[in-house]
């Protein structure tokens, strides 16, 4: 069975949909960059192991990184879900979990890396929007896309809405590529990513018009 731990910083939405996935791997820990988020009350109540671990505590990124690799690797981690962790990984920390971390992005990569997504494409007046989960690489949300949620921006959206509808896909998409990688759908080999037992293209995509 696949070992999951998921990182967090805040709420913790994802991370309650991916324990309310039920996923055939299992969810043996949850970090925490700060003490107050409430996802460690999630976590909690459904009775997975939390750790905090400060970056200020910590005098460089760096060292906060290796603690943190610590702690997975006391856990026997075979996959690392960040869930709205609101940091930025050392490379070295990346390189370590190649292949074995994922992320969520809100836009449709490679549009809109980086932050203010909704906002910047309000700006520029696209059609479709949405969300990406990614494999993690050192460069800023550049890894290989696995999974889209695609929705259509309507004429009356604002950033607000934008983000609450958005969010509604990411608990959808983000769970199901959980376990795509847990029941082998989705595999990270030498060779590139599978999906199915063939090289993979292309995200999958879910659209919501």
């Amino acid at each position: 069975m696949i070992k999951i731990a998921v990182l967090v910083s805040g709420s913790g939405s994802n991370l309650q949909a991916l324990i309310d996935a039920n996923l055939s791997g299992q969810i043996v820990g949850v970090i925490s960059n700060k003490p107050d988020a409430f996802a460690l009350q999630r976590a909690e109540k459904a009775k997975i192991a939390t750790a905090v671990i400060e970056h200020k505590q910590y005098p460089s990124r760096e060292a906060f990184d290796d603690v943190m690799h610590q702690q997975l690797l006391d856990w026997d981690v075979d996959l690392v879900i960040l869930a709205g962790f609101m940091r930025i990984l050392s490379a070295k920390f990346v390189k370590a979990w190649e292949g074995k971390m994922i992320n969520i992005h809100p836009s449709l990569l490679p549009n809109y890396k980086g932050m203010h997504t909704h906002q910047r494409v309000l700006n520029t007046g696209d059609v479709f929007h949405g969300c990406t989960v990614h494999y993690v690489t050192a460069e800023l949300d550049a890894g290989q896309a696995l999974a889209q949620g695609v929705l259509k921006v309507n004429v009356h959206d604002h950033a607000e809405s934008l983000a609450d509808r958005v969010h509604v896909l990411e608990h959808v998409i983000y769970p199901q590529v959980a376990e795509w990688i847990c029941n082998g759908t989705i595999q990270h080999t030498v060779d590139g990513v599978l999906y199915r037992n063939q090289p993979m293209q292309a995200p999958v995509q879910f659209c919501k018009f």
